[in-house]
């Protein structure tokens, strides 16, 4: 282990279901990287879904920093700034990224994106047991240290702290983008968020942010629906869980949209079997949007209702960083936009346990590792 090499705790999923907290070797940055110190990281339900991915792997794809040292070219940035991290790395070159599709970087996430072009920069940057592993996204915020592109950060202004502002990085950036970037809400719209967890809470900030007239917030757990109203929902609605063609629930969305179905339906439950609803729930003409992510079968019965309806999978709201990530901040310092009131649970990075369970259970809106020690 060089002078250069730290030792960090991070959370290391096995591959098999399960995960341990263990010391890993992380190095020092290469060139056009740079080393953060994390101090905060959000969990989320992709977190969960990587201890199923092939291990081992550490974790966490959501989080916030101090820059501890940068290499070689990056002028950028400096020791001692506060940072988050963002997942969607955009290389800036390819297809997708010079057609402003940066949140679905080619690099990143295309067909190359196992192989040499998004992997070879980070071989060996961080160690478990003497062996290089794998970190979550090209990020593994669940550890004490990471090295990352340099365009995989963006500096925090000074009036931002890294908690609660580390959730930025995927749920708010996620649920506002969107709403704001893909839907394009306009002033009066009417729009329809399919589960209030932490991705949907920000599809209604972001709905808010963007003048709809009609948001209704739509989850089985009362709580959750009593969030989405502090956050902007105007209506809210508990569907009968028994009810498994939905039909109560389409027909008490267009009873509050002029009988025709909202001008834009979301899906933030992380069901598969949701995926396709918002379909049902959306006007003729209208937007569908699954922005969960879920994976898994789905099916959905074509009707003589889906004329000219669009159905959508954003990817991380269509974040373009250099856009995306100074307006939410603006939102933030202006009160417009609620972020330290989403995080209703922290944890020490030990509690992971915890902190999955309780986001499972629905006891948490969102739960932050604090991860800082003595950086």
């Amino acid at each position: 282990m060089s002078a250069a090499t730290l030792q960090a705790r991070a959370a290391i999923a096995d591959g098999a279901g399960g995960f341990v907290t263990d010391h890993v070797d992380v190095a020092a940055p290469g060139p056009g990287e740079v080393r953060v110190a994390m101090v905060a990281a959000g969990v989320c339900h992709t977190d969960h879904a990587s201890l199923h991915w092939p291990g081992p792997l550490v974790m966490g794809h959501e989080g916030a920093g101090i820059v501890e040292a940068v290499g070689a070219g990056v002028e950028h940035l400096h020791p001692g700034q506060a940072v988050l991290l963002n997942w969607a790395i955009p290389c800036g070159e390819c297809l997708q990224c010079t057609r402003g599709m940066q949140a679905i970087c080619e690099r990143t996430h295309g067909p190359h994106a196992h192989g040499a072009a998004s992997s070879a920069a980070h071989a060996g940057s961080t160690r478990w047991r003497g062996e290089p592993i794998a970190r979550s996204f090209h990020l593994g915020t669940f550890c004490d240290y990471t090295v990352v592109r340099a365009e995989a950060v963006t500096p925090l202004p000074d009036a931002l702290p890294p908690d609660p502002a580390c959730i930025l990085g995927c749920a708010v950036m996620t649920g506002v983008g969107s709403a704001i970037n893909i839907a394009q809400v306009a002033q009066g719209d009417s729009v329809a968020v399919l589960g209030c967890g932490g991705v949907g809470l920000n599809v209604v900030q972001g709905a808010r942010l963007a003048g709809a007239g009609t948001i209704i917030a739509i989850d089985l757990v009362p709580e959750r629906l009593q969030r989405a109203k502090a956050f902007g929902a105007t209506h809210l609605l508990q569907p009968d869980a028994g009810d498994a063609d939905h039909v109560a629930l389409i027909e008490d969305v267009r009873a509050l949209t002029g009988g025709r179905g909202a001008d834009h339906a979301f899906e933030a439950t992380g069901v598969a079997a949701m995926a396709f609803l918002p379909l049902r729930l959306a006007r003729n003409g209208g937007n569908a949007l699954q922005v969960s992510g879920a994976h898994g079968k789905s099916t959905v019965e074509l009707t003589d209702f889906f004329w000219n309806k669009r159905y959508l999978a954003p990817l991380y709201g269509g974040c373009v960083p250099a856009r995306d990530f100074p307006r939410l901040f603006d939102w933030v310092q202006r009160g417009e936009l609620a972020l330290a009131a989403q995080v209703s649970h922290r944890y020490p990075l030990e509690a992971l346990a915890q902190a999955f369970d309780d986001m499972l259970g629905g006891r948490s809106t969102k739960g932050v590792l604090q991860i800082a020690m003595d950086h």
